[in-house]
């Protein structure tokens, strides 16, 4: 049997600023949207863009607003208790990332439609937001068990007490990792030039599969076996299947096409 390290215990971390008590989610929350801000803005100063200044600010604030409402939305749909009690559920607290990743899509797909935008717009976006979630998953570790981001009870060695006397999965730094692997894989594929909006379809796709097998480890209510955020990632992992199947088919052809062409310059070579 795997021996408990009840040591491990981690409650809500509060930085202490003179007179003022921070909370450490609050501090790197604003941390990873800093960092990602400035890792699109070095995206799109070394690559360029393929929309124009004032259709890239418009994309951006379409971002933005959708994300807002999408991931409050989705957070009352997995605590619709929370609702029920009025004014509490609309502060700025309980947002989901799922929803804000979905909302913020769909809100830039209708903007664009609007302004009669047709290119891919997400790609300088990818790397960014993997690394950005990674960077604010930290302070969400940090949150302790009222944060609503720890998993299920566990046995494993690294399990850890997020401040209520319970060892439980540290999905947070589970999804860290996860999201470190993601973004080193997305610089790779990005390397291969691929087909613009492929990077961000690969990376939201990516991701919406991780949240869907990871939260079978979070204590979240179940409708139909799944939670709400694993139903949204259904549809959305559903909806981006044909893309990703699409990309991964091409690269297989041109591998295959790779290779009988340097076999036809060896066999040239060798004649």
């Amino acid at each position: 049997m795997c021996r408990k390290l009840k040591w491990v215990r981690v409650p809500e971390v509060v930085l202490h600023l003179g007179v003022l008590s921070v909370p450490a989610h609050f501090v790197l929350e604003a941390l990873a949207y800093s960092v990602g801000f400035a890792l699109y803005r070095w995206n799109r100063n070394r690559d360029g863009d393929v929309v124009t200044r004032t259709e890239r600010s418009s994309v951006i604030v379409a971002a933005v607003l959708g994300a807002a409402i999408g991931s409050k939305v989705l957070a009352w749909f997995e605590d619709p208790v929370a609702l029920m009690h009025g004014a509490e559920a609309l502060w700025p607290g309980g947002k989901t990332i799922v929803g804000g990743l979905l909302g913020g899509t769909i809100a830039v797909e209708w903007e664009k439609r609007r302004l009669g935008i047709r290119a891919r717009t997400g790609d300088l976006f990818a790397i960014p937001i993997a690394v950005g979630i990674a960077v604010g998953r930290i302070g969400c570790f940090f949150g302790g068990i009222d944060d609503h981001t720890a998993g299920t009870p566990s046995n494993l060695p690294w399990a850890v007490d997020f401040g209520d006397g319970i060892l439980r999965h540290p999905t947070q730094l589970y999804e860290i990792v996860f999201l470190t692997l993601l973004a080193a894989m997305l610089r790779q594929f990005r390397k291969l030039r691929p087909a613009n909006g492929d990077l961000y379809r690969v990376f939201l796709f990516a991701y919406l599969v991780w949240r869907f097998a990871i939260d079978f480890l979070k204590p979240e209510p179940a409708f139909a076996g799944l939670s709400s955020i694993q139903w949204c990632c259904v549809v959305g992992a559903v909806w981006y299947f044909r893309d990703v199947a699409r990309i991964i088919r091409g690269r297989a052809g041109r591998g295959r096409t790779g290779g009988r062409a340097a076999s036809r310059a060896g066999a040239y070579a060798n004649g």
